[in-house]
């Protein structure tokens, strides 16, 4: 191990602090939506079906998009689908492949928690910190995402 590159105290500093605030931010955008009695992987899945094109996606597409296992997202889905929130079906391309639809309900949903999430973001994170800070977050965010997922640039926000 004698070619390892240690960190050294500042990276060090930096890293925990990272790691810590990553952990506590992502606890508190779960405890600002615990009383909806939705989960922060649910409020994501649902915010990207809002966002696609007709509210309408193929599964592995959005696994792909939120970064979960296709197993999470079809236990995820199933969950919303109980509520009446999504619908599943065969693909409209080629009949293979399995879509997710946002229904009036889910419509109705996401409009109710996108409020409480917003606020909850702008409190944890955007209010905390200083323009030139959450700037520097996103492009430092976006270098990792380049980095490890080049095929993941996000619609809107890199054209």
């Amino acid at each position: 191990m004698s070619g390892t590159r240690w960190l050294d105290q500042h990276e060090q500093e930096h890293w925990r602090a990272y790691l810590r605030g990553s952990r506590l931010l992502e606890r508190a955008l779960v405890e600002d939506l615990a009383p909806m009695n939705v989960q922060l992987t649910e409020y994501e899945l649902l915010s990207m079906l809002s966002e696609s094109p007709g509210q309408r996606t193929r599964m592995s597409r959005l696994a792909d998009d939120i970064i979960q296992s296709r197993s999470r997202v079809t236990h995820t889905a199933a969950r919303l689908e109980k509520r009446g929130w999504v619908e599943r079906c065969r693909s409209s391309d080629d009949g293979r492949g399995v879509e997710i639809s946002l229904t009036d309900a889910g419509r109705a949903a996401i409009a109710d928690l996108a409020a409480v999430h917003v606020e909850s973001v702008r409190r944890h994170l955007v209010d905390a910190l200083t323009p030139e800070q959450f700037a520097a977050l996103g492009d430092a965010m976006a270098a990792l995402r380049d980095q490890m997922a080049p095929q993941h640039h996000e619609i809107g926000l890199d054209d």
